[in-house]
């Protein structure tokens, strides 16, 4: 067993070597650098599926790879790992030193489904009769009230949404296993360790929160993650179409700091992806509708890391335009065109007005989690966790044995996620090796 079950105050206590806060690919890359060397790691995750926002792209820049191909292979060897155990639908509650080590005391919400039970063999779900929009693929199609999140989802279990269940009862009938529980309660589950690392990852700045941009009225107007799910294989239409009506949009237009970069909106900083990804998801377009016309608009184009320069003028020499112009507002025409007005700063500033069938907005990071009350982790002006050293050891916090990975500590791209999940392992990895020499000493 890599795991040690006593009880105290009634609750289920697990004894491991590290924690790792984050199911995404910073979290699943630190755990599995802990656990190739023989340590025994728990990875908390507050979703029904591990993999994080990157299993939910469709590919990765600059270089196109699948961004599935690359995340599930990582989930699985996680999920196989003798010395990784996964807990998700977790809510951390507090995380604390005590007595020499790390405490977290989480809460498993109730997923009313056994696991030991359930097979994934789905007859709930085609047999519950509740249709729910199905935030996984955007908002775009539906999912049943009992479901499991998606087709490579790990753990392969199904969840009830119980705020949508009817309690008909069908999903329990025709479960071969008897694995649906109507009367599953939460459980608290004390967590000790002797490290931390925390890859608690993003959320993008929400997408009604600039009233200029219609506050998420305009129905063709979209954020990038919904892009994503259109321009997925595995995707809600195996197309791309504009959600109003259903048609190919001749028009595509991608607006450039969008949530980021504005101090009205409280995020004064640059996201520091968004341009990549607007030109990843443009090129992508462009091979999918060949004939549509896709056009840019972006305060400065940020092409920072290896080969992201090329990639820029490679997505210029495919024809897609880029206009520098901050957008000033967003209207719908009433066709369900959209219109943008735009200062046009190549054109001597002037204001322009143009109509597009399809908008997508750029919407920046933000912290997907609050650590304040929490683990008294210190946060930036930025509300992302703080560094103690970040020119010679980024990955340290200013709490001992906890280290922080990914875009929890800000904003950054897959490729710099993975290398600082692999230094935050390693830095946890010395600190483990640290105590135990310290014990033998």
């Amino acid at each position: 067993m890599k795991e040690v079950e006593r009880p105290m105050e009634n609750k289920r206590t697990l004894d491991f070597d590290a924690i790792v806060v984050g199911g995404g690919i910073a979290g699943l890359q630190a755990a599995l650098d802990l656990a190739d060397q023989d340590f025994r790691v728990v990875v908390i995750e507050k979703d029904a599926s591990i993999g994080g926002k990157m299993i939910r792209l469709s590919k990765v820049f600059p270089t196109l790879d699948c961004a599935s191909c690359i995340t599930t292979p990582k989930m699985a060897a996680a999920a196989h790992h003798d010395n990784i155990t996964i807990l998700t639908d977790c809510d951390l509650q507090s995380l604390k030193r005590q007595d020499g080590d790390l405490v977290a005391t989480v809460t498993q919400r109730p997923r009313y489904v056994d696991l030991d039970k359930c097979i994934g063999c789905r007859q709930c779900e085609y047999g519950c009769p509740v249709f729910v929009p199905d935030q996984e693929e955007g908002g775009f199609t539906m999912r049943k009230a009992i479901y499991i999140p998606f087709s490579n989802a790990i753990p392969q279990i199904a969840t009830l949404d119980v705020e949508n269940c009817t309690l008909c009862g069908k999903c329990a009938k025709v479960c071969p296993t008897d694995a649906v529980d109507y009367f599953q309660m939460p459980e608290a589950l004390v967590v000790r360790a002797k490290t931390a690392v925390m890859a608690t990852g993003f959320n993008l700045t929400p997408l009604n929160q600039k009233k200029e941009y219609g506050q998420g009225q305009i129905q063709n107007v979209i954020t990038s993650l919904q892009m994503e799910r259109l321009l997925a294989p595995h995707g809600p239409y195996q197309r791309v179409i504009r959600p109003s009506d259903g048609k190919e949009p001749d028009s595509i237009a991608y607006v450039q700091c969008a949530g980021s970069r504005d101090k009205s909106l409280g995020v004064p900083y640059c996201s520091r992806v968004c341009c990549m990804y607007a030109i990843k998801q443009a090129m992508l377009l462009s091979g999918a509708l060949p004939l549509a016309d896709i056009t840019i608009y972006y305060m400065d184009i940020r092409a920072f890391g290896k080969g992201y320069e090329q990639f820029f003028q490679n997505a210029k020499a495919m024809g897609i335009e880029f206009v520098k112009g901050k957008i000033a507002a967003i209207s719908q025409t009433s066709d369900q065109n959209v219109t943008l007005k735009y200062e046009a700063q190549e054109e001597d500033g002037r204001l322009a007005t143009r109509d597009h069938d399809l908008v997508i907005l750029s919407l920046g990071m933000v912290p997907d989690w609050n650590p304040a009350g929490i683990c008294n982790l210190p946060t930036d002006s930025d509300a992302f966790i703080r560094c103690a050293m970040p020119q010679t050891a980024p990955t340290r916090t200013e709490l001992d044995g906890v280290f922080v990975a990914g875009v929890a500590a800000g904003p950054k791209d897959i490729v710099d996620t993975i290398t600082e999940a692999g230094a935050a392992a390693m830095e946890a990895s010395i600190y483990l090796k640290s105590i135990a020499n310290e014990r033998a000493a």
